[in-house]
């Protein structure tokens, strides 16, 4: 064969198939083997709690542990309510983390506008400030808050974990606010100064409706750290304003002895107006995390 003949296309008779190509083998196995390992990592240890709450006590420790209770029991969930100490942490919860929400959401609010809106001097440095005390770890200031709290008279009350609650949430729902009023038009606020509105019914009429995203998202976050925190409430908080976490811990956890099963069940009951409330505001969560993401 010649070299003209092995430059010439090759030509394929009309009435003949066009080759096929062999289908690729679908790569299902490696995605199938990711995905199990990620749920196993993520579900198992909740998994393991609900099978912990529904196994008798006498079952719990033997050896070797089964993974689906032989005898399934609701005593450790009934013996909750009938514990006044932990509705009393139940309460306790509810209140610190509801006013916490609030609060931050108000000031959050008006500082991410300020931040996103208006231009003077020292914001740009300002803004930093707000971002850098994000930085510094939360247990490290629990010293000074609670000198500072026992020289004014708030400990043991439930100002001492709004106060400390509110000033470490601040920080990140402050920017994720400012990011999402970053993407409101500036002409929509041109246009209700034309109408004659003041900044009063700008952001109170015009802006916050608009945001309702931005500010569910901020306050979801505020609930669950107000709701989830330990090391503040088990310090700066008497047995009587304590919260759940560190109610739990006091009520279950003895020095001699641990009610395992108990205190799995109070998790999970715990555990539900966090996921109650993620799942009805999941898509106000969902945009308000994104917000700023992408500007247009």
């Amino acid at each position: 064969m010649t070299v003209q003949e092995l430059a010439r296309p090759s030509t394929v008779p009309a009435g003949s198939p066009a080759p096929t190509r062999k289908p690729r083998r679908p790569r299902t196995l490696g995605a199938a083997t990711v995905v199990a390992i990620i749920g196993i990592f993520a579900f198992g240890p909740v998994y393991w709690v609900l099978v912990t709450a529904l196994t008798p006590t006498h079952d719990v420790f033997r050896f070797p542990p089964h993974f689906i209770p032989d005898r399934i029991t609701f005593e450790h969930f009934g013996s909750i309510f009938e514990n006044p100490r932990l509705l009393r942490y139940l309460v306790n919860s509810l209140v610190v983390s509801l006013i916490t929400a609030v609060l931050t959401v108000i000031v959050s609010a008006y500082t991410g506008y300020s931040f996103a809106k208006f231009r003077y001097r020292g914001r740009r440095s300002l803004m930093y400030l707000v971002l850098a005390s994000q930085m510094f770890p939360q247990a490290l200031l629990l010293i000074t808050l609670y000198l500072v709290f026992s020289q004014v008279g708030l400990l043991n009350s439930y100002l001492a974990l709004i106060l400390s609650f509110t000033t470490f949430t601040l920080p990140l729902c402050v920017w994720m606010l400012k990011g999402f009023f970053d993407t409101i038009p500036d002409e929509l606020i041109e246009a209700a100064k034309v109408d004659g509105a003041g900044q009063g019914a700008i952001i109170h009429r015009i802006l916050l409706p608009v945001s309702l995203p931005g500010l569910v998202a901020t306050g979801l976050f505020a609930f669950i750290r107000g709701w989830n925190d330990f090391i503040f409430a088990l310090t700066l908080a008497g047995p009587d304003k304590q919260t759940l976490p560190p109610g739990l811990v006091n009520t279950y956890l003895g020095e001699f002895e641990t009610a395992w099963p108990e205190l799995m069940a109070a998790s999970l009951v715990v555990s539900l107006p966090v996921v109650i409330g993620f799942t009805v505001l999941q898509r106000y969560l969902v945009a308000g995390l994104t917000a700023g993401a992408v500007k247009g």
